[in-house]
């Protein structure tokens, strides 16, 4: 029987604690606002009631990674008049953006709803994929990361501090309105982990990518929720690049990279945030073969043959960030 992709995967939560830390610490200069729920619950508001900034949200970003994963700003996102960008490199990839940065816990309460991403989903252990890498962390604090503009009620925090199994003053909550500055930014930094949700999704091996890492526009703040989301999902989709190493045959390798660009899907060619008012808001309606970087390279490191597929789509972009 083969060993678990997990065999050799790290804590997550032990990677990412000193990032926490240090968030805190930093919080004044970050223009960041901490708080605690009646529970001890940590609250770290990144634009609610807050500036917050570019600089919150790429640490925010990197601890979304579960601290396996480094984000640096850059000046060439392939766009001449948008040059803007951040570039993204995990250790772990399929730890760093499944195991952690992926926004896949489902956490409501009467009419609060978010889903939550960080190192605290690896100590729930709650989702499928998840179960199917073997992964579970353990620690005895954690930090989940919600991209909300409303603080989460208390009984949200004890259901994520029981199903942890931790106590609620050792579990922290970051708070990332999509339409601050720290929510475009950690979103942006989302690149790499939606080309691992794809190759996922189209039933690749997640054991033969070895490594990737992305570069992509970061969005402008729409100034409201719907604005936001629609902008920082068009950054990806029509400005997200990719590459990814794996250790597969040139076939897989090249049937990889063909199938994982957002062109390839039927919902392609239009503003996000038109698509998701023509499914009445509704996600689950979207195509999710859309959910993709732009342009991708696939390089198989066995042979050394690469495979590029994909394309930046800049007249959308500037539709999408109202230049």
């Amino acid at each position: 029987m083969s060993s678990p992709i997990s065999a050799n995967w790290t804590s997550v939560n032990a990677a990412c604690q000193p990032l926490v830390d240090s968030l805190i610490a930093d919080a004044q200069a970050l223009q960041l606002d901490i708080s605690t729920l009646s529970n001890g619950t940590r609250i770290v508001d990144a634009g609610i009631n807050c500036v917050g900034g570019l600089e919150a949200g790429r640490l925010i970003g990197e601890i979304c990674m579960g601290g396996l994963g480094t984000a640096t700003l850059g000046t060439n996102s392939g766009f001449d008049n948008w040059p803007w960008s951040v570039n993204v490199h995990a250790k772990t990839p399929v730890l760093s953006c499944l195991g952690s940065q992926y926004a896949g816990w489902s956490l409501s309460h009467e009419k609060f709803f978010a889903l939550g991403s960080g190192p605290g989903r690896a100590l729930a252990g709650k989702e499928e994929v998840l179960k199917e890498f073997g992964y579970k962390d353990e620690a005895e604090t954690t930090t989940i990361v919600l991209e909300v503009d409303s603080f989460p009620p208390i009984e949200v925090a004890e259901k994520v501090a029981r199903d942890c199994g931790i106590k609620a003053e050792h579990l922290t909550f970051i708070l990332t309105p999509t339409s601050s500055l720290a929510g475009v930014m950690q979103i942006a930094i989302r690149v790499l982990e939606v080309a691992m949700h794809k190759a996922h999704t189209l039933h690749f091996p997640m054991d033969k990518i070895i490594d990737g890492f992305g570069v992509t526009p970061v969005a402008p703040p729409g100034g409201d929720f719907m604005t936001g989301m629609g902008r920082t999902n068009d950054a990806i989709l029509y400005g997200g690049m990719v590459h990814l190493f794996v250790k597969s045959t040139d076939e897989e390798a090249q049937d990889l990279a063909e199938k994982l660009p957002s062109n390839t899907s039927s919902d392609y060619g239009r503003p996000f945030g038109e698509v998701f008012k023509s499914y009445d808001f509704d996600f689950f309606k979207v195509d999710p073969m859309l959910f993709s970087p732009a342009k991708v390279i696939v390089t198989n490191a066995n042979t050394g043959k690469s495979f590029t597929a994909g394309e930046l789509n800049p007249e959308l972009l500037t539709t999408s960030f109202g230049l």
